[in-house]
């Protein structure tokens, strides 16, 4: 017992039953595909999708004790393909003497995709059961054809209760600390649990070295607020990676939050990606192109602000320079919303795209020499400014040949309204010149 003290205490606290594993209840309850799988020793290939300190090892290795087979780690990172050979020479081993094994690759979206591939015929024959932890969407992370050999599982972040529960189970079990007396305060075990930001081991590393540097010779330890905000003095590293999920799916939640006109939620959001260490300026990119797609001519002063946001975070910088990108965000949020401008612009890029190199047609040429308006450059152009109204009505803009579209459609919020009025009174003078022509 003395040398497994020497391990690290959230590698002690390794479940080995299904009773024992905290948290993901809605993948480990009775019932559950994945419990009664697990409970019933039947093996299948999976990918455990999770953030950190979820739990995605440990259940590797606690079906493989249940199901009584061979355990076989490797990680993506640091294993090269002497080592995948050798896993999988290993387990045809074993399978010769009727041993099952899972063969487990830990940030299995690290190896690219002739790495995962070289797994495919390993897995279709029997010769493993494959289980891969990742903390990457599996859809942009792993290959096609391995998605569709392995089952996918979501892990979720640990709830409160869950490390609660974990705290207890370090406190009391000999694995953990049962043979101490440990006295840690509720204040700081939240604490440590806020900190953790739903991370077992992140939890389980800040008791062990509170512990540590608490113990006396008397094998009792008492932890002192003093103590505890010493060790988390540098601030809790919140889950947030900007080639990951986590970046993707907030910036999302900013995105939508302000197209779904929710100020706080807005705010919120903003918040959350400067706590996690985002680059301001590419929230400030991204405010300009919610101005341009959700408010549009709405309110055409969004796309400004933005702007201006945008350069105060540049001249002033974090952390002043932040508040004018709250700012922008707060009003952008609270303003009207159009998004005819992105679908007019939409349908025309299609266009665009669908007809090729048409030509101008020849009013609308510039006619800057001699030879140019000889050829008819410009000829018959009407310049609206000479026309009533200050509009050339009837004019054609369109190649010839290609029937006019009408791609904007302007909404009846906020100055679109106005915009609208305008689009339809031109219309009526349209209409009414092609009347006249008639």
């Amino acid at each position: 017992m003395a040398t497994d003290m020497f391990r690290p205490l959230a590698d002690r606290l390794r479940p080995r039953r299904l009773a024992d594993f905290v948290g993901q209840r809605h993948l480990l309850a009775p019932g559950r595909p994945l419990f009664e799988a697990v409970d019933n020793g039947r093996l299948h290939s999976m990918i455990l999708w999770g953030p950190p300190g979820t739990g995605k090892t440990t259940l590797a290795r606690m079906i493989a004790e249940v199901a009584n087979a061979e355990f076989i780690p490797l990680s993506a990172v640091l294993s090269n393909i002497k080592e995948i050979r050798s896993a999988i020479e290993a387990a045809k081993d074993l399978l010769a003497q009727e041993r099952r094994t899972i063969l487990f690759v830990d940030e299995v979206h690290r190896f690219n995709k002739s790495q995962q591939d070289a797994f495919l015929p390993h897995i279709e024959e029997g010769t493993i059961y494959f289980i891969g932890a990742t903390t990457e969407n599996p859809s942009f992370a792993l290959n096609n054809a391995l998605l569709s050999r392995a089952r996918v599982y979501v892990l979720k972040t640990l709830q409160t209760e869950d490390l609660q529960q974990l705290i207890e189970r370090a406190l009391e079990t000999p694995e953990g600390f049962g043979e101490l007396t440990v006295e840690i305060p509720e204040n700081i075990r939240r604490w440590f649990i806020d900190a953790a930001d739903g991370d077992a081991r992140r939890l389980l590393n800040f008791l062990e070295i509170a512990v540590d540097l608490a113990r006396d010779d008397k094998n009792r330890a008492v932890i002192s607020e003093e103590l505890a905000k010493d060790m988390l003095a540098g601030g809790s590293v919140r889950r947030f990676d900007k080639q990951g999920d986590a970046f993707y799916d907030q910036i999302s939640a900013l995105h939508k939050s302000i197209r779904g006109s929710a100020p706080d939620a807005s705010l919120y959001w903003l918040c959350r990606m400067l706590d996690g260490g985002c680059d301001p300026l590419y929230i400030a990119r991204r405010l300009v192109r919610i101005a341009s797609e959700d408010i549009g001519n709405a309110d055409p002063r969004a796309l400004q602000l933005s702007l201006d946001a945008w350069e105060s975070q540049e001249r002033l910088g974090s952390p002043e320079g932040e508040l004018a990108l709250a700012q922008a965000a707060a009003y952008m949020a609270c303003a009207p919303k159009s998004n005819a401008v992105y679908r007019a612009f939409q349908a025309a890029q299609r266009d665009a795209a669908a007809t090729g190199s048409v030509e101008v047609p020849i009013h609308l040429r510039n006619a800057p020499t001699k030879l140019m308006r000889e050829l008819g450059y410009g000829k018959c152009y009407r310049y609206a400014h000479d026309e009533p109204e200050g509009y050339a009505a009837g004019e054609n803009y369109f190649p010839d040949g290609l029937n006019p579209k009408p791609y904007y459609h302007p909404v009846g919020r906020g100055l679109e309204i106005k915009i609208a009025e305008k689009l339809k009174r031109l219309k009526a003078l349209d209409d009414a010149q092609k009347t006249g022509k008639s």
